[in-house]
């Protein structure tokens, strides 16, 4: 209850405050409107209670949707149609539904007794392979997901070895390797996580900034290798492993593997479903160009072509009550309100004024360091936000209108951010994905603090080193 007055009485007081003097900016001024600080005191009132708790994301979210016509700032069809409308929620429905598929099929326990059979038993080869394998599946289906499907094959692993809870360092190693991983391949493509589409759909929309899903990969995917490396480096590092080989005979995991048996029809149907929906989103342009633009599927409908195909006759891989129970329908009213939020912040001037005051002073910067120093404000923000989701809506539509300001480039600046949103690496509440491996207890909130710190900076050279190099050679 005190959250809620709280966060009442500041996006009261937020409103009620003098209008500011408009800032100066190259002989001209930004003024924030009367509309533009109506919505910095929602914004206000939303992140309070997305801070404190004091409601569930999800409602908090719905509350917003409330807010924007009672300020005057649009009306309630204009401020709902502009985020249940966007076409990026059908996009985020389909990639859960694929993620739900993976995960009642089996066929992500087969691929980590796989992988675990293909590194053998040396703890740090171990490391690296969920990271590796955790990456790999996060990029394209949603991180959390991921991270549910490697925790309790983790556990298992530990037990096997008789390694106890807070009491091994390959134990926290290993389970923090459970969230780096995914956090880290959300990184390699638009349905890697969903923070990812809605930067898109800003990039479009303010920007007039169209990114196909290949362009995201040319950037994202070298950010990830980049990083993976860096994580099993900094992991081992932080955490040295007290043994090097896993009390598991290799024939221990064939046998595991021959009791799962061949891989069923479900499974089977379910790698299928998945292959043709990454082969469409690979091939979208190319099929455009050789049809003459009369085959062009959009990301969008792509995503939820693979969700739905799950439930066909011949396939039925999920019913649509396992499917409820799977989607994270709270995220998707989130990223409803998110990006109704952003957009309002964006066309009422207030997200202008608000990166003058944030980073105006970016433009001085050289070049080659934006990519960092955007990658660690993000950060910091992420730290305050507790949720990709909000962190992306929020500091996105500011950064486009600061690179439209400061005549920079739109990508450079937005994509790191994007990309940071998804890197929730220091607090275990940072991000559901790392309170999944936390549940199973092997490692602390200070030591997922410990080596997050650094991967954090290790995460900002990659992603900087990805934007410029890359950049060099590919536009948007």
């Amino acid at each position: 209850m005190w959250g809620l007055i709280g966060a009442v009485l500041f996006m009261l007081v937020v409103y009620a405050l003098p209008t500011p003097t408009p800032l100066e900016h190259n002989g001209g001024t930004i003024p924030l409107t009367i509309n533009g600080k109506a919505c910095l005191a929602i914004l206000a009132f939303a992140v309070t209670l997305w801070v404190s708790e004091a409601l569930p994301f999800a409602v908090t979210s719905l509350f917003v949707l409330l807010l924007i016509p009672v300020f005057g700032i649009t009306d309630y069809a204009t401020a709902v149609s502009a985020g249940f409308g966007n076409p990026i929620i059908t996009f985020f429905i389909g990639v859960s539904i694929l993620s739900a598929g993976f995960t009642y099929s089996g066929l992500g326990t087969r691929l980590v007794l796989l992988m675990l059979r293909m590194v053998g038993t040396r703890t740090d080869r171990v490391l690296f392979g969920f990271l590796v394998l955790g990456a790999m599946l996060s990029m394209w289906i949603t991180d959390m997901a991921v991270a549910a499907m490697m925790m309790p094959l983790g556990v298992g692993v530990l037990r096997d070895a008789n390694l106890k809870p807070l009491g091994s360092n390959f134990g926290r190693s290993l389970m923090i390797a459970c969230a780096y991983g995914p956090l880290i391949g959300g990184v390699g493509t638009p349905a890697g996580t969903a923070v990812n589409p809605i930067a898109l759909s800003y990039l479009r929309e303010l920007a007039g900034l169209d990114i196909s899903f290949v362009h995201w990969m040319m950037f994202g995917v070298p950010a990830v290798v980049m990083m993976l490396p860096l994580g099993w480096f900094v992991l081992l590092k932080v955490f040295p492993p007290e043994i090097a080989h896993l009390p598991i005979r290799a024939d221990e995991i064939d046998r595991r593997l021959q009791t799962l048996g061949p891989p069923k029809p479900v499974e089977v149907k379910t790698l299928g479903v998945f292959a043709l929906t990454i082969t469409l989103w690979l091939t979208a342009p190319l099929l455009s160009s050789l049809t003459g633009g009369v085959v062009n599927p959009p990301l969008q409908a792509v995503g939820l072509f693979g969700g739905i195909a799950l439930f066909l006759p011949g396939i039925n891989v999920l019913t649509w009550k396992q499917a409820q129970r799977d989607v994270d329908w709270g995220g998707v009213v989130l990223i409803v309100a998110g990006l109704s939020l952003g957009l309002v912040i964006f066309e009422t001037g207030a997200a202008r004024w608000l990166a003058q005051i944030i980073l105006g002073n970016i433009g001085s910067v050289s070049g080659l360091v934006q990519p960092f120093v955007v990658v660690l404000g993000v950060a910091g923000l992420h730290l305050l936000f507790s949720s990709n989701t909000v962190t992306g809506s929020i500091i996105i539509p500011i950064l486009i209108a600061l690179s439209q300001d400061l005549g920079l480039d739109v990508w450079t600046l937005a994509a790191p951010a994007a990309f940071t949103s998804s890197l929730a690496f220091i607090l275990v509440t940072e991000s559901p994905t790392n309170v999944v491996p936390y549940s199973a207890g092997f490692f602390s909130i200070r030591d997922m603090a410990k080596s997050g710190i650094w991967m954090t900076l290790a995460a900002a050279v990659c992603v900087t080193a990805s934007i410029v190099l890359v950049g060099l050679v590919v536009s948007p």
